[in-house]
């Protein structure tokens, strides 16, 4: 650990991401393209990490870590996948509507869990879809066959369905009981799921969808910054990690006089005041030890914990300032926040592996950790295994942070271009002409 700690900044997160995106190299089914959510045994695919898997090959490729070939090949593999399966809607169906069901059997493809047809895991995975398709752009047969399969599988999408004739569009639905009875209320990371459904050519959401959203966004002033409030750090990165939010605005953010990447950025100033106050006085939390987000942590019925003195979450979308918060950080989050506030994101991550070196196995950082709790040996609570969205988010962050590339080829999806605009985006790079084409 000290070996790695001591390389230098661009070494170090030449680590970091070829080991993120080994774990979908090492992790895939080689018969049907699909991902599980994380390294465990028996675990289910999880839908948004094959977006992540898909927008990884081709900066793989170029960064010389896979042929060009064997991207092509996963790619189509899983895509093809997508377009045969079970669209039914039944209970063991895989999707509905163009929707997927948020989690499915890493062999079949069929539901587990009874999870929810889930519209954001959905937007994910098609948003990763069209990277591959602006990326693959060769003449040959398959290639072609990439970029058709990937314009197909956008266009069923039914996003006006997933209204369900309200305001906004819903968090998800299932065959047993319909929609569930909530939609998108307060900024969330939903800004790419709106996109897509707006710029849809064939099933667009309503034009007054996307401000009926904004209009339940939650302005705070916190530790004396202004911005846009979302408790979990996950929220202010999953869009931007396929959407370069930098100086484009929304009617919300012109009359704030900001953007989705400055209030990220200021999200982490926030994150970073309340680990500095730590006002529950946890083990670990300092300027340089912060990191609230959805990620795995000890529950309740934790057995190994010595001190355990208060309620404890398990997997769970940690928030400051009002939580929740029983002690765990999430390192990944720390890392996917590079692109915003590069020197507070390593100062951090450098100073947790030194505090914590069990953070890192096979060169990828743990879902969550609780210094606060011990084990008989005086050891942090460590989660065990991996989690393919935190490989996916920390890839696809360092990416953006070391060359910008993603947030460069996706300047020329017209789709997604498309929707920003009808949201009311404008300004920045949306003002030059597209580069490249998105298959239409």
């Amino acid at each position: 650990m000290s070996e790695l700690c001591n390389l230098p900044d661009d070494a170090l997160l030449e680590r970091l991401q070829r080991a993120a995106f080994d774990y979908f190299v090492e992790t895939m089914n080689p018969h049907n393209g699909l991902l599980p959510d994380t390294s465990r045994d028996n675990s289910p695919v999880s839908i948004a990490v094959i977006g992540f898997a898909l927008s990884a090959y081709p900066v793989a490729v170029e960064r010389g870590w896979m042929e060009r070939a064997e991207a092509v090949r996963r790619s189509l593999l899983v895509l093809r996948f997508f377009r045969d399966s079970d669209q039914s809607g039944s209970a063991t169906a895989t999707g509905y509507k163009g929707f997927y069901y948020h989690f499915l059997d890493i062999h079949s493809g069929a539901r587990v869990w009874q999870s929810e047809l889930s519209m954001i895991d959905s937007a994910l995975l098609i948003a990763g879809m069209l990277t591959a398709a602006t990326w693959f752009t060769g003449a040959g047969a398959e290639e072609s066959e990439l970029r058709e399969l990937a314009d197909l599988l956008y266009r069923r999408v039914d996003w006006r369905w997933s209204q369900d004739g309200g305001g906004t569009i819903r968090q998800g639905w299932k065959p047993e009981c319909g929609f569930l009875h909530y939609g998108w209320e307060g900024y969330s990371e939903a800004i790419v799921l709106y996109a897509l459904a707006l710029g849809s050519p064939t099933h667009p959401i309503s034009a007054d969808c996307y401000p009926a959203w904004t209009a339940t966004y939650q302005w705070e002033n916190l530790y004396d910054q202004d911005f846009l409030y979302a408790g979990p750090l996950f929220v202010h990165q999953f869009s931007q990690a396929w959407i370069d939010l930098r100086g484009i605005r929304d009617r919300f953010m012109r009359e704030k006089q900001s953007d989705y990447f400055e209030n990220s950025r200021r999200a982490v100033l926030v994150q970073r005041k309340y680990s500095q106050l730590n006002p529950n006085e946890f083990v670990g939390y300092d300027e340089n030890g912060w990191g609230l987000s959805a990620c795995d942590g000890p529950s309740d019925e934790q057995p190994q914990v010595e001190n355990e003195r208060r309620r404890l979450f398990g997997y769970a979308a940690r928030g400051v300032p009002y939580g929740p918060d029983d002690g765990t950080l999430s390192p990944p989050s720390v890392l996917a926040s590079l692109p915003f506030a590069p020197d507070l994101a390593l100062a951090a991550l450098r100073n947790m592996l030194l505090r914590y070196p069990q953070l890192l196995s096979h060169d990828r950082l743990t879902t969550g950790f609780n210094a606060t709790l011990t084990d008989s040996d005086g050891q942090p609570w460590m989660s065990p295994g991996h989690y393919g969205l935190d490989q996916g988010i920390v890839f696809m962050m360092i990416e953006n942070h070391r060359s910008e590339s993603i947030w460069q080829r996706l300047h020329g999806c017209h789709y997604l271009a498309d929707g920003l605009r009808r949201a009311g985006f404008s300004g920045g790079w949306l003002q030059a002409p597209t580069r490249g084409a998105t298959p239409r």
